[in-house]
């Protein structure tokens, strides 16, 4: 029975809420305003940035949970110019230092030194037969890569010891070059100029897709001493230093892994007990979380407009529910004559406030999710509509409601029925 009543007295609110809407169009548009841009914001935004982490967390997991880099910069977000001078002084690491590692770490179980031809990889263009892809990312590397980055070939093979030994003119490429220069053959055993040097592609690897607005699939991969061969202003220091990629022997010694591989490093470099490391390592995990320290600096500017939209609304719902019991004295009187409470009076009117602000947080949520959508089939940036941010902007929404609409409930249940109404 108690239930029942309830129920009824919910739904006479809402209905109080929508007929207001109706009756005071323009004034009740202006009130919820405020809660539609502030729900719609929190929608638009937590989606964006939720799309972006779970697109970090699905690049960086590409490598493998279990990956473990050492290398000379801190890993970061940004480019070049934001990189210390502190760790610019720092030395290169070596190749002996990664075959230092794969000799004396024993829960290692493949280490892959690479060089990258980071900032003249635009510039570069790979041939075959009048047709060309331009920008490939060049990469010196061992036969311990595709173990170490859990990356393998889909067609032919890798990179050998041999190759590396002999500094041999081979390749592997990655789908994306397949598709410019080979489309209709295959490209295995085939030769392909870069640079005006030609080179015998041995294998292809398996796609990786796009991650941050690039593709992963557009690597044209060395041996590591054809590499230095060819570009030994690299290895001079006069591009990036070498990354040494580390797998351990079973998941669960990644921390073993980083132990071992940093103390190897740290002897080798003369560095004291007292002394920081002057190299990094680098985990997927390690790369999640500092991006995700990135965010939370958003999350807040978010939280901030956010609550200056739903401060509006709040506003200008107590100012409508002011004006409401105003224009509802004598009703409010009545009801009082004919025995009901203050608890009664006090309920009908947050209620009236909640629904009120409800009505805005469902549109509000409608228009946040609509904007994710279309973000998202933009294909402009990564965006995924979570349903706890659903469920979190109504219900803040409605606890707005009840909050602003506090004051003129109370000051409607304190209303002396023979003085509501005389109310003219």
């Amino acid at each position: 029975m108690i239930g029942t009543r309830h129920l009824r007295a919910a739904i006479e609110a809402v209905a109080f809420a929508v007929r207001s809407l109706r009756t005071h169009k323009m004034r009740s548009f202006l009130t919820v305003l405020g809660i539609v841009v502030g729900v719609t914001t929190v929608i638009a935004m937590v989606g964006v940035i939720e799309g972006f982490n779970r697109s970090v967390v699905s690049s960086f997991q590409a490598f493998g949970s279990t990956l473990v880099q050492f290398q000379k910069y801190d890993p970061r977000f940004g480019g070049g110019h934001s990189i210390p001078e502190e760790q610019r002084r720092r030395r290169d690491l070596t190749w002996d230092d990664a075959m230092a590692i794969k000799a004396l770490a024993p829960s290692i179980a493949a280490v892959s030194p690479e060089r990258y031809l980071f900032e003249a990889s635009a510039s570069l263009t790979v041939r075959y037969r009048g047709r060309e892809a331009q920008g490939p990312n060049v990469v010196g590397v061992v036969e311990d890569y595709p173990l170490a980055n859990n990356h393998f070939v889909a067609r032919g093979r890798f990179v050998t010891e041999a190759d590396v030994v002999h500094a041999s003119d081979v390749c592997v490429i990655g789908p994306d070059l397949v598709e410019s220069l080979f489309p209709i053959e295959d490209p295995l055993g085939k030769e392909v100029m870069l640079q005006g040097r030609r080179f015998r592609v041995v294998g292809v690897m398996e796609s990786k897709g796009s991650r941050f607005f690039s593709s992963q699939d557009n690597f044209f991969f060395i041996p590591f001493a054809t590499f230095d061969r060819y570009f030994p202003w690299v290895k001079n220091g006069n591009g990036d230093t070498i990354h040494i990629a580390t797998v351990p022997q079973k998941p669960e010694w990644v921390p073993r892994a980083i132990e071992e591989g940093t103390a190897i490093l740290r002897q080798r470099r003369g560095l004291k007990f007292a002394q920081d490391n002057d190299f990094a390592v680098m985990t997927p995990q390690r790369i999640i979380d500092q991006f995700q320290q990135v965010t939370a600096g958003v999350y807040l500017a978010m939280i901030f407009i956010s609550a200056i939209g739903l401060l509006v609304g709040g506003v200008g719902v107590m100012n409508i529910m002011l004006v409401s019991v105003t224009e509802r004295t004598r009703e409010i009187g009545l009801r009082k004559a004919l025995g009901a409470r203050r608890s009664d009076l006090l309920a009908q009117f947050l209620m009236e406030a909640g629904s009120l602000t409800g009505i805005g947080g469902a549109i509000g949520v409608a228009v946040g999710v609509g904007v994710v959508t279309g973000i998202r089939a933009s294909g402009l940036l990564p965006a995924a509509a979570p349903a706890w941010a659903i469920a979190l902007g109504f219900s803040v929404s409605v606890a707005v409601g009840l909050v602003f609409g506090m004051y003129p409930a109370i000051q409607a249940s304190r209303l002396d029925p023979i003085d509501a109404l005389r109310y003219e």
